[in-house]
């Protein structure tokens, strides 16, 4: 065969050139040195200057993409990084909370400087006066604003106060949803504010101030960071119930000369208090779990506390836990949500204690907000190893300089050796979600069960071409077609959708042979693409469950050059001239070689069928519609659409 037809099969394989050694060295400095996304245009801007070749300037342009989504990471695990500290250091101050003016700055000041506005600031309603008012300010210049009192429902403010529900605005004085008063305007306009985002401070299912974040130019806020502010109003309105109860404590306490019972039982129940806060705090700096919590909170309560997940708690009192932010008692039980962000995670089961005083009440709520926070740190440890196991992987499959004794050493911090027997496995979801966030999040399902099940096997996991690709060690007397399909039920019954696996022949040395792993995954990708040709989706399989067009998949065989024989001159016309005889050709022998049915499922004219089939008698010669031809042709175009790369 010419150089010509096997450098055409090469491209119509999808098998890509290697790129010039030392072309992503650019990027590597614009990473290391934390560069703006802007210098990242200058590596190509400056190769095409020195006259760098037109393959090397291809390679910087293909590398570009992918060191700015590595940067984007970065950036994004720093920021989620300070998140999680900051509400860490929030709640540490909280926990002892001494003076409240201080600790609601700490949140302003912290909610200001993670959401990166230029102002931010919270306001407390007032019964007495029956309007409300500005408490604690951040970043704001203006005398006026900073003095700002507001009747009940005015401004935005007012809305989120009625609603009780976050609302932002991205221009203010252009939004009629809420009610503009020229005091509220004035205020906002000395400010110079354009944007600003509200939400709620609630106790139970009042609301009892709203904490804003603002800038002095249009902006669209993100959902996260809308969560995050939420976050903070939940841990200030923490901060002022604790204040409040403290209050009310000094108050039982300044009566003790007039109710001396009511002392001696309110000392008890404070005592019980200030231990499982010792108790409590102890936990959360030694490292304790969800479990270590449940037991602490029963010893004090002398009761039974279970931590329990969300699916296993009664529904109608965890539903009310959440929505009042209060123990909710139901039977004999009582129930309190462990709640994040607006999400459900369990809920702390208080066991055959129908009277609860109201002290140990909220002691077992201070529990269900530790036990939340713990729930984060657990879930963000695990997301950490996932990311390990994932950029190991990702090393594997697009870095083939790596040294193999460093690979080694990786892997075995994860409990995993390149050097056995593994299979490749590329699993993708099967049914199209309703919409992008909906696909997003069933993506990243499918990626968490998936580490999941690479942690549990010694194996590795990562998200890759739309899906998921797993290495997995082969056990004895196990084979790559049954691991796929356990993997495929696993996963499947994981993410609660059909999830379809291919898998790879084994191998091993894959420290050693780096491009292995390549030649594996894409063997793996070829046969998850034939299971969805097949209509076996949501099933498992390997190479060896294809017959003939599994031994073509094996990777041995020259399927290029029989593409190339069989249809090449068609590849090559299409590519050239832009036209689609090999598409009209698919449609021809879907339709069972009817013309007619083949123009309503191209949507074009039955002439023009006609003209691109007389085309493609051509270029394949006149017997190309004989019974041996037409097999061939046909298998041809499917080996082309499996060898070609996939479209996402």
């Amino acid at each position: 065969m010419s150089s010509d037809h096997v450098q055409s099969a090469e491209r119509s394989a999808g098998i890509a050139e290697p790129p010039p050694a030392g072309v992503e060295t650019p990027y590597l400095e614009l990473l290391a040195r934390g560069a703006s996304a802007d210098a990242y245009e200058q590596p190509v801007l400056l190769a095409r200057a020195e006259g760098r070749p037109a393959e090397w300037i291809a390679a910087l342009q293909r590398a570009k993409p992918l060191a700015l989504r590595v940067r984007s990471e970065l950036e994004g695990r720093r920021r989620r990084e300070a998140e999680l500290s900051a509400l860490f250091e929030t709640a540490h101050d909280l926990a002892g909370l001494r003076d409240l003016d201080a600790v609601l700055q700490a949140i302003v000041q912290r909610a200001r400087s993670l959401l990166g506005t230029d102002v931010a600031y919270l306001s407390l309603n007032d019964p007495a006066r029956g309007d409300t008012y500005m408490r604690v300010t951040e970043g704001s210049v203006a005398a006026r604003f900073q003095q700002l009192r507001l009747g009940m429902g005015e401004g935005l403010g007012g809305l989120v106060a009625q609603t009780a529900r976050p609302y932002v605005t991205d221009d203010y004085f252009k939004d009629a949803r809420f009610q503009h008063t020229l005091t509220i305007d004035a205020g906002v306009r000395d400010e110079g504010l354009v944007a600003i985002l509200g939400v709620p401070l609630t106790l139970g299912h009042h609301v009892i101030g709203v904490l804003f974040a603002a800038d002095r130019r249009a902006r669209v806020f993100e959902r996260e960071q809308i969560a995050l502010l939420g976050s903070f109003a939940a841990l200030a309105a923490a901060a002022i119930d604790t204040a409040n109860l403290l209050a009310e404590t000094r108050s039982a306490l300044a009566g003790l000369e007039r109710a001396n019972e009511i002392i001696q039982d309110r000392s008890g129940v404070i005592e019980r208090a200030s231990d499982v806060h010792d108790r409590l705090a102890e936990l959360v700096l030694r490292g304790g779990g969800v479990h270590d919590v449940a037991a602490a909170v029963s010893e004090v309560l002398d009761g039974t506390v279970e931590f329990a997940e969300a699916a296993a708690a009664p529904a109608g009192a965890l539903e009310a836990s959440r929505a009042e932010g209060h123990a909710m008692r139901h039977e004999d039980d009582w129930i309190a949500a462990v709640a994040a962000g607006g999400e459900l995670l369990g809920a702390l089961v208080l066991r055959g204690h129908p009277g609860l005083d109201p002290v140990d009440q909220r002691t077992l709520e201070r529990a269900a907000m530790v036990t939340s926070l713990l729930l984060l740190a657990r879930r963000s440890a695990a997301e950490a190893e996932q990311r390990v196991r994932g950029e190991l992987l990702d090393d594997l499959l697009d870095a083939r300089d790596r040294d193999p004794r460093l690979l080694r050493e990786r892997a075995a911090r994860l409990h995993a050796d390149l050097d056995a027997v593994h299979v490749v496995l590329a699993a993708r979801l099967e049914g199209d979600a309703p919409d992008a966030d909906q696909e997003a999040d069933a993506r990243r399902r499918l990626g968490a069960a998936a580490s999941h099940l690479a942690a549990t096997r010694h194996g590795l996991a990562a998200a890759r071409d739309g899906g998921t690709v797993l290495l997995l060690p082969l056990g004895p007397g196990d084979t790559a077609t049954e691991l796929a399909r356990r993997a495929a039920r696993h996963l499947g019954t994981a993410v609660h959708a059909p999830v379809t696996v291919g898998a790879s022949a084994p191998a091993q040395n894959f420290a050693t042979r780096p491009d292995s792993v390549t030649t594996a995954y894409a063997e793996a990708r070829r046969c998850l693409d034939a299971l969805r040709l097949l209509g076996r989706s949501g099933d498992g399989a390997a190479a060896e469950d294809f017959g003939f067009l599994g031994l073509l998949l094996a990777g041995d065989r020259d399927i290029p050059g029989f593409v190339d024989r069989t249809i090449g001159q068609v590849v090559d016309y299409d590519r050239r001239r832009g036209t689609e005889l090999l598409r009209t050709l698919d449609a021809y022998f879907a339709c069972g070689m009817s013309p007619v049915r083949t123009k309503d499922e191209l949507h074009v004219h039955v002439n023009t069928v006609a003209q691109r089939l007389e085309r493609v008698g051509r270029l394949l010669g006149d017997d190309w519609q004989s019974p041996a031809r037409t097999l061939e042709i046909q298998l041809a175009l499917r080996l082309h659409r499996l060898a070609a790369p996939a479209r996402h």
